[in-house]
């Protein structure tokens, strides 16, 4: 008897739940009668949604306790906000409690999301920071599934979590990526992608491509019991996760031909393959300067790199800490062009991976070192060769560096002295115990280029520039930031171009406090809820998670 399919891409957030979740079984927490809204939409005349995009429920899978988030694509295409992003991160943090505690919870995300919600901009970025936390600690205890059906598909920053999760599953209408079509075209030109050419899109982002390319676990039919059926049976980890298997995907990017269109079949030859890293070497004179670049050999004696040459690396004794500096520069060089301004790209994600996890494998069972993420990024690279390689797995890859060596008992602390934009100002710089920053014009924070933000939110430059003013979440500069709580030092008196001896002095005085405050406190990122600040800016993001422990 044939049995008929239900599609799970045409299910709303609720709906998709109730389908996973055993009879009988589904509790929703924080319902819409909660009245939890986004506190920051009507001011710029947007309607709000009283759940704010985010499904959140408790129940069984199999007779199993789990907690499943949906996220409604059809509310602002499924971005984050403030609350939203509280209701996600908060129920995995709970999560992770149940499973500390010994209650076995397993979890489950499906996503339906563009990313940051670009009106709530940096409470966006917070928050995916917060879940990519909650992931990285949650998935050594229980299996964290993630699925990507369709419709919107999983894009920003959003794609770094999902890279993150212990198992992936996709039906072949989803899409998978960090940068928007419509992104790149803006910010490379329709040269570099043609975001209204839907055969492109699918075969650089789609479901089939990135199971064929190893980025998910499962390619599944647009069915309800296809997904289910890999829930009630949770896929087995006995390997590091995807985001851990750093030399791996790192040294497959070696052997990449760039000089040719790339084609799955091609990368699928390459990616079979197992090529070894080259040497540790001394990075070479480069003219290719940058506030990065400057802050970098201010604060350290010479600079290594390995075969990528934008990431540069060093340890060095101050006082009695010893600190690994890394900063991401610009390499007029770099075999990737759409990097080359001190973007962060493939190589770039891989490569910073590569040495926070070098630190930690040394430093495991004695003092562990500090470690100091210079952030001068402009943003991640657009381009079709990184969304086809997988630059979101790349940047989770670091993200998961940056999160573990924090919470083994590493200080980790981020030096923001230019540009934090973006996925990669999630990828090399939101993981940090401490966020202290030059207070200059030229530090700036966002999720993205006013131009491409524009756009995105069909809107002309100056609009944007006036919703910054009702909204401080929304503005680009380092003060607007620091109202937020996650900026723990702002530092007036320094030459943010040119730094001498007293500059480079009352830096590594800074660092060294940063380094102290981090050793005693959480080696999660609750304290950037705790500051006078956030009590403030982020309330809704505090009262989300208190009322759901209360519903719990």
């Amino acid at each position: 008897m044939n049995v008929l399919k239900v599609s799970f891409v045409e299910l709303n957030a609720r709906e998709r739940i109730k389908s996973l979740l055993d009879e009988g079984t589904y509790r929703e927490l924080l319902d819409p009668f909660e009245g939890f809204e986004s506190p920051h939409l009507e001011k710029q005349n947007i309607v709000p949604q009283s759940d704010d995009g985010v499904v959140v429920a408790k129940g069984e899978i199999n007779q199993e306790p789990a907690v499943v988030i949906s996220i409604e694509g059809n509310f602002q295409g499924g971005a984050i906000g403030e609350v939203s992003g509280a209701k996600i991160a908060g129920a995995l943090e709970l999560a992770l409690r149940d499973n500390k505690e010994g209650i076995p919870t397993r979890s489950v995300i499906l996503y339906d999301t563009g990313g940051v919600r670009l009106q709530e901009a940096n409470y966006g970025l917070l928050a995916i920071a917060e879940i990519s936390s909650a992931i990285i600690s949650l998935r050594e205890y229980t299996s964290v599934v993630g699925v990507i059906p369709g419709k919107i598909g999983c894009f920003g920053g959003m794609s770094l979590t999902a890279g993150l999760c212990s198992s992936l599953i996709m039906t072949k209408e989803g899409r998978l990526t960090l940068n928007g079509p419509e992104v790149i075209e803006q910010e490379a030109g329709i040269e570099e992608f043609d975001s209204q050419d839907r055969r492109l899109i699918w075969n650089t982002i789609g479901g089939e491509q990135r199971h064929s390319l190893g980025f998910i676990d499962h390619l599944v039919d647009d069915d309800v019991e296809s997904i289910k059926g890999i829930m009630i049976d949770p896929p087995k980890n006995s390997g590091p996760f995807r985001s851990e298997q750093v030399d791996l995907f790192h040294s497959r990017l070696q052997d990449i031909d760039l000089s040719k269109p790339l084609s799955s079949s091609d990368v699928q030859e390459v990616w079979n393959k197992e090529i070894g890293f080259n040497e540790f070497k001394e990075a070479d004179e480069n003219l290719d300067e940058s506030r990065g670049r400057t802050w970098f050999t201010a604060l350290t004696d010479h600079n290594r790199c390995d075969d990528v040459a934008s990431v540069l690396c060093t340890d060095k004794r101050v006082g009695n800490e010893r600190i690994r500096y890394i900063a991401v520069v610009p390499d007029s060089n770099n075999r990737f062009p759409r990097a080359r301004n001190g973007e962060l790209g493939l190589e770039e994600g891989w490569a910073i991976a590569r040495y926070v996890r070098e630190a930690m494998e040394q430093d495991e069972g004695g003092g562990r070192r500090a470690i100091v993420a210079i952030v001068d990024v402009p943003s991640q690279a657009y381009g079709y060769n990184e969304e086809f390689l997988g630059l979101h797995q790349a940047g989770a890859a670091a993200v998961d560096a940056y999160a573990k060596a924090r919470q083994a008992g590493h200080p980790v602390i981020t030096l923001i002295v230019g540009n934090a934009i973006s996925g990669a100002f999630l990828t090399h710089g939101l993981q940090s115990n401490q966020i202290l920053a030059l207070n200059d014009k030229g530090v700036n924070v966002h999720v993205m280029s006013k131009q491409s933000a524009a756009r995105i939110t069909r809107r002309s430059i100056e609009e944007l520039e006036e919703a910054t003013k009702k909204n401080p979440a929304m503005a680009y500069d380092v003060q607007s930031f620091a109202t937020l709580g996650a900026l723990d030092d702002l530092m007036d008196g320094v030459d943010p171009q040119n730094p001498e001896s007293q500059d480079i002095a009352k830096v590594e005085d800074r660092l060294i406090e940063a380094i102290i405050r981090a050793r005693s406190g959480p080696f999660d990122l609750s304290n950037r809820l705790q500051s006078l600040e956030a009590k403030s800016n982020r309330m809704a993001s505090i009262k989300v998670r208190a009322r759901l422990a209360e519903q719990w």
